[in-house]
């Protein structure tokens, strides 16, 4: 079972791409909702006002993969596409691509776009630093407070990771499984009958 996927550890400094006079500025940024990709489209935007288009493809998830390739009035399938390609061919996810146009007045037609965008996207990329990332399912553990002890010990013997935590009478904590190693996990737990454990 594949449990890992591969991502960009931080923003990327800004690439250039030049042809015929047109400049092509390239950006990669580590994202995980579509808040963020919001925001960082907006920041480029702000950066970059007086382009003439900011093209760009994302893809996030793990499970359920989600994927967007965007034109923004350039001709069909000739930026969106090529960024989303090298998306691929890097075999990343939860990353966004950005590629801004000024346009330096001489047309590159539709072959040239495409090689412009595609370029300028695996440049963005191949200064990225990439990562390997485990693929993990969060669960919750429900337990009385004097089973404590005994769940603790379980985390600490299987190195569990806790993502957050409410101690009172009625316990809650959850965490973070790799998922090869959820079968082992779970039956860890299955001794101690008072303890509730469930997928979030």
């Amino acid at each position: 079972m594949k449990d890992t996927y591969k991502t960009i550890a931080f923003p990327t400094e800004e690439v250039l791409f030049k042809e015929k006079n047109s400049k092509f500025f390239g950006y990669a940024f580590p994202v995980i909702s579509e808040e963020e990709i919001k925001q960082h489209l907006e920041e480029i935007r702000k950066q970059h006002h007086t382009a003439r288009h900011w093209c760009y493809a994302y893809q996030i998830g793990t499970k359920n993969i989600q994927y967007r390739a965007n034109d923004d009035g350039e001709p069909n399938n000739t930026a969106g596409m090529p960024i989303y390609g090298q998306i691929q061919s890097f075999d990343l996810t939860n990353v966004l691509v950005i590629v801004v146009r000024y346009f330096g007045g001489i047309k590159l037609g539709v072959g040239g776009l495409i090689t412009a965008y595609r370029q300028t996207a695996q440049m963005a990329l191949e200064v990225a630093e990439i990562v390997e990332e485990t693929i993990d399912q969060h669960y919750l553990i429900s337990f009385n407070y004097k089973d404590m002890n005994k769940v603790m010990r379980v985390l600490k013997e299987k190195n569990i990771s806790i993502v957050n935590q409410k101690m009172e009478m009625n316990c809650q904590i959850e965490i973070r499984v790799r998922l090869q190693n959820i079968p082992q996990t779970l039956a860890a737990f299955e001794p101690l009958f008072e303890v509730k454990i469930e997928e979030v």
